[in-house]
C-alpha cells in the first residue's frame, strides 16, 4: 500500500468522526448522552473526536447506531466530501 493510499484512509477517517461529531451536536446530544445511546464512554467519544483514538469497527458501529445513523451512509457522505483527485 502506498504512502498516499495511506493518507487517504486517514484522511476517510478523520471525515468519518468529524459528521459523526456534527450530527451528535445538530442532535443536542451531549457526549454523556451519546454515552447512554451508544454505550461507548465519554472518554473514549472525546478521545475519538479529537483524534487522539482511531474507533474500532465496533465502536464505530455502535457510536452511529447511537446517532439513528447508518455508518454505512456517513462512510458514503465522507468519500463525497473527499478532495477531487487529480488526473
Amino acid at each position: 500500500m502506498s504512502v498516499n493510499a495511506h493518507k487517504s484512509y486517514a484522511e476517510l477517517s478523520e471525515r468519518i468522526v468529524r459528521l459523526m461529531r456534527d450530527e451528535r451536536k445538530r442532535q443536542g446530544l451531549s457526549k454523556y448522552g451519546m454515552e447512554q445511546r451508544s454505550g461507548v464512554s465519554q472518554q473514549m467519544i472525546g478521545y475519538v473526536e479529537r483524534g487522539l483514538r482511531k474507533p474500532s469497527l465496533e465502536t464505530a458501529l455502535r457510536m452511529a447506531d447511537g446517532l439513528g445513523v447508518d455508518l454505512a451512509d456517513i462512510i458514503t457522505q465522507a468519500r463525497k466530501l473527499a478532495p477531487k483527485r487529480k488526473a
